[in-house]
């Protein structure tokens, strides 16, 4: 989940999923990343709904949420088309609306592939940058628009793999 600034802390954000109604609750890192097991038969639009609600509620500030399953994320891991460099930051850029994750491969223009390297992928947007620029180069800046912060979040690699 994107908590856009606002502080969750984890015990309060699992009690609120168990409160929902969801199994096998757990945080991962204080980053918003929820483990769970839902029903099911529970439609993942409707379960996106219930949960952003759940945080509205709990939390106080408008939430949204970017919703995967653990076989997703092992895919997205493996296909990760870069390779990983002490030096660089490998991220995933993952996106509840295809079109938004389209317009922002499609705004981001001509990158320097020394500086930073994007890619489609399924449901996510592959992103590698130095280290220590993760908020100013051009792709960082054009994803950090308020526009897109409703539909996406990125977390690095080695976080992905953390919650696999």
């Amino acid at each position: 989940m994107n908590v856009g600034g606002i502080t969750v802390k984890s015990a309060a954000l699992a009690e609120m999923a168990r409160g929902i109604g969801l199994a096998d609750v757990r945080t991962v890192l204080a980053s918003g990343n929820l483990l769970f097991t839902a029903g099911a038969d529970e439609q993942p639009a409707a379960l996106k709904a219930r949960i952003e609600a759940a945080l509205r509620e709990n939390f106080g500030y408008d939430a949204w949420i970017v919703l995967t399953t653990v076989d997703h994320l092992r895919a997205v891991i493996d296909a990760f088309p870069f390779p990983e460099r002490d030096d660089r930051q490998p991220y995933v850029v993952f996106g509840s609306d295809p079109v938004v994750l389209d317009e922002i491969v499609g705004a981001a223009g001509d990158l320097d592939p020394d500086d930073e390297r994007i890619a489609r992928g399924d449901g996510v947007v592959y992103w590698d940058c130095p280290k220590g620029r993760t908020l100013d180069t051009p792709f960082a800046k054009l994803i950090g628009k308020t526009r897109h912060k409703a539909t996406t979040t990125n977390r690095n690699l080695r976080t992905l793999r953390k919650l696999v």
